[in-house]
């Protein structure tokens, strides 16, 4: 049997997404089209919420900090598929492929609680407008964003602490555009059962309290929703929360495919086209679905490009 073993060559080799050279270009430039729209979508909103003090309210601080996530996610993951499609040396480090692992689920996982808090954000909104200033205080904001974070940390660390204990001695080539767990787990020959029972129960948990807390929340909005007798204030209660709740659904439904389900139900081409979507275009995605059907927001630029117009 033809084994290869990490301590001796120290790397891996991502296989990528395609052979087909044709193909490769064409998904060169989309997701360099993609990643610029990313970089610009986001960092357009972190500056239209900084400069507008219309803005700086407890929803628009979760969103600062969601723009921020989605920068560094994609940033972990495009430039290094780009590399690996514009380059027949598809190789990265042992070190850089534990490191992006790691980035990307802290990311991913701070991410889920934050939406979370964002969602908790909405209910106190629509279930208790009266106490919203005094509930949403900065102080509980930031104790919010700051346990996303650290939640975050702490999965990504057992995670990769764990996948770090196996050995890789089948082959060296990962059969994906970026080091994910269950393309690793693929390549062990150690026995992953308790491994993967130990990231079942973490992703499980990350995926599932966020998840429950999200339903929780927006259980309670669609009760108060419903009390509500005009259809004008049934619409402007559901148009508050009609942008997370379709970001929270596109999100947590790639997450959930891919991840809770064991080893041996690991299929390559339809990880692959999940993982593209959750790590490539939603990022992407959004900014544009918290602005277009945002109408603070769009606000907000049309004043900066008013600004300009007169300034000019």
């Amino acid at each position: 049997m033809n084994r290869w073993n990490h301590t001796r060559t120290g790397g891996f080799i991502l296989l990528g997404l395609t052979d087909s050279a044709e193909v490769q270009q064409a998904l060169v430039t989309l997701f360099l089209l993609v990643y610029l729209a990313t970089m610009l979508g986001n960092a357009g909103m972190l500056l239209v919420i900084r400069l507008h003090p219309q803005l700086h309210t407890p929803m628009y601080f979760f969103l600062t900090h969601l723009s921020l996530l989605d920068l560094c996610y994609s940033t972990v993951i495009t430039p290094q598929t780009l590399q690996n499609l514009l380059t027949s040396a598809k190789s990265i480090s042992r070190l850089g492929c534990f490191t992006q692992l790691y980035a990307f689920v802290l990311l991913g996982a701070a991410e889920c609680f934050l939406l979370s808090a964002m969602a908790y954000d909405r209910y106190v909104a629509i279930c208790k407008p009266l106490q919203y200033t005094v509930i949403m205080s900065a102080r509980l904001c930031c104790t919010l964003v700051a346990g996303s974070y650290v939640i975050g940390f702490l999965d990504s660390s057992i995670n990769v602490i764990c996948l770090s204990r196996l050995h890789f001695c089948k082959t060296n080539i990962i059969h994906h555009f970026f080091c994910d767990t269950p393309a690793l787990l693929a390549l062990s020959c150690s026995d992953t059962r308790d491994f993967e029972i130990m990231i079942f129960i973490v992703a499980g948990s990350t995926l599932m309290v966020s998840l429950m807390a999200i339903s929780g929340s927006y259980a309670f909005i669609l009760f108060t929703i419903l009390k509500i007798h005009s259809t004008s204030g049934k619409r402007k209660a559901f148009s508050t929360c009609a942008s997370h709740l379709l970001g929270v659904t596109v999100f947590y439904s790639t997450m959930i495919f891919t991840y809770l389900k064991p080893k041996r139900s690991y299929s390559l081409g339809k990880d692959q086209v999940a993982s593209v979507f959750y790590t490539i275009m939603i990022p992407m995605l959004n900014p544009l679905i918290y602005s277009l059907r945002n109408k603070e927001v769009k606000k907000a630029v049309l004043r900066i490009m008013r600004k300009r117009e007169v300034s000019t």
